[in-house]
């Protein structure tokens, strides 16, 4: 069993900051890619930013700048800041893993935590 839990969440004004957690654990043999999503009512999930193994990392566009994702080995973070209410979504933590040798990297997520940013 893998699991993601995340915290971090919570209600904040514009242009504020507020930092995410993802800790993954459970049968990993190894993780290649962690990331955050995040998904707004009546809108589609979106990726917001990744980093793999090797630190490589990947921004939506809306977040650049703003935004900084980081890894410390099964755990990530994405620090948000000068927060805008176009922000607001549940975002979830996803892990591209693979639980034993020699078996494909699979997708794995956690529950979702509400980033609520007021005006």
């Amino acid at each position: 069993q893998v699991q993601l839990v995340e915290s971090g969440g919570g209600l904040v004004q514009a242009g504020g900051s507020l930092r995410l957690s993802c800790a993954a654990s459970g049968s990993i043999y190894s993780i290649n890619t962690m990331g955050w999503y995040r998904q707004a009512p009546g809108k589609q999930r979106e990726l917001v930013a990744a980093i793999t193994s090797a630190g490589s990392t990947n921004y939506a566009d809306s977040v650049k700048g703003r935004f900084t994702i980081s890894r410390a080995k099964n755990t990530v973070y994405l620090q948000m800041n000068s927060l805008k209410p176009e922000d607001t979504a549940v975002y979830y933590c996803n892990a591209r893993l693979s639980t034993r040798w020699g078996t494909p990297m699979s997708d794995y997520w956690g529950q979702g935590t509400q980033v609520t940013v007021s005006s």
